[in-house]
């Protein structure tokens, strides 16, 4: 029996190309919108539909991960040393024959390989954004007679993000070669967040640059609540992430009980061991079901800290008339995430309801950096412009295309 070697680079020339032509039809669609506008207006439409993309992405990787493909293809970055599964046909039949029901399917092969293709697309629009918005500063600089102006987005942002999309390329070569070790696959999904954070903030900034976006100054209690309800979101997810990699979603099958009982069974311990591989300790013991059971009911209990947060969260930021489309998004994520989560539950975790508690999250992440960052330039303007309203005077906030 041959062992598969975990990294083979020998396809990384055509998984790329992939990425790239799976880049070219977005890239194309906002050329040929904004042909005729200013280079401002290119690098924020290219900026949302990026976010758009590296959002659907986000679920895409959920839903690989929910139906088992993340060993689709057990080497990186091909499949089986190809660039796709028709190459490695012979060697995934030969997997699914001794494994029918195994990590290796011919369909897991594909779901594995189109998120790897539709990952390095997402790189490729991070790397022409990158370029476009140096571009732009160096254009801008030029008009101004060699002083630097100020662009619509600073160029060091899209750079952060081309770095930390090559993290996240990282991660995932680690998801595969390290066997869906929880630690890694957790980390890779909270990247995610860190990415979609990362491309709405430089969206806003750019639509605020075009004149599409009024900002609101906010009192520091709700400022403090804000960024408080930031930090619960983002443990909630890392949770969310350890109960989905640990396979944990089903230890409760009850709501609001959990087992016929109001406090089950748990091994708490054996359950937040951090570094160790996918159901085993340290040690090489398979992990007890009490310590699933402690997984997910952690999650739950803080998940009504989360819900409280952001339902008082929601109700402060109605009374500013600039923030409150952000007050209903979150107060609908709110509802939504509690129905998909139930649904998880009580319903036998289907596909459905687990990629779009997936999205849930993904969403209030890029609703929350787009309160933060349509309320920063108003707080820091408040005193001059604002002094004791609490409002801005500009009426609505919204991202344009």
């Amino acid at each position: 029996m041959t062992v598969q070697s975990l990294y083979n680079l020998s396809p990384v020339a055509q998984v790329m190309l992939a990425g790239v032509l799976a880049a070219l039809g977005p890239l194309t669609w906002v050329w040929l919108r904004n042909r005729r506008s200013p280079a401002a207006r290119w690098v924020q439409a290219l900026t949302l539909l990026t976010l758009f993309l590296t959002f659907d992405l986000v679920l895409f990787g959920a839903f690989t991960r929910l139906t088992d493909s993340g060993l689709g293809c057990p080497d990186w970055p091909g499949c089986y040393g190809h660039a796709s599964p028709v190459g490695a046909s012979v060697a995934i039949t030969a997997a699914q024959t001794a494994m029918p029901t195994g990590p290796v399917t011919h369909g897991k092969a594909w779901v594995e390989m189109v998120h790897r293709y539709l990952a390095t697309g997402v790189g490729v629009l991070i790397l022409a954004l990158t370029i476009g918005s140096w571009l732009l500063r160096r254009r801008g600089a030029s008009a101004a007679g060699g002083a630097r102006a100020a662009p619509a987005v600073n160029p060091w942002w899209p750079t952060a993000t081309l770095v930390w999309v090559c993290v996240q390329g990282a991660f995932g070569a680690l998801t595969v070669t390290m066997k869906l070790f929880p630690a890694i696959v957790t980390l890779h999904l909270l990247g995610g967040m860190v990415l979609l954070s990362l491309l709405c903030a430089q969206a806003v900034q750019a639509t605020h640059a075009l004149g599409g976006l009024a900002t609101a100054s906010l009192a520091h209690s709700t400022r403090r609540l804000l960024w408080f309800c930031c930090a619960l979101v983002a443990c909630q997810i890392a949770l969310g992430g350890w109960v989905s990699t640990n396979y944990a979603v089903l230890a409760c099958r009850e709501f609001p009980l959990c087992q016929n009982s109001w406090w089950p069974d748990m091994n708490f311990h054996q359950g937040f061991e951090i570094w160790r591989r996918l159901g085993m300790t340290p040690d090489g013991i398979p992990i007890d079901f009490s310590a699933l059971t402690a997984i997910h009911f952690t999650h739950r209990l803080f998940a009504f800290a989360v819900f409280a947060a952001l339902g008082l969260l929601a109700w402060r930021l109605r009374r500013s008339a600039a923030l409150r489309p952000q007050a209903r998004w979150i107060a609908g994520l709110m509802l939504w995430q509690l129905a998909t989560g139930l649904g998880n539950e009580l319903l036998g975790w289907p596909l459905v309801a687990a990629v779009s508690h997936t999205g849930g999250a993904a969403a209030l992440v890029v609703v929350l950096t787009w309160t933060v960052c349509a309320s920063r330039g108003a707080a820091r303007e408040a005193t001059a412009v604002v002094p004791a309203s609490g409002v801005s005077p500009h009426p609505s906030s919204r991202l344009s295309a």
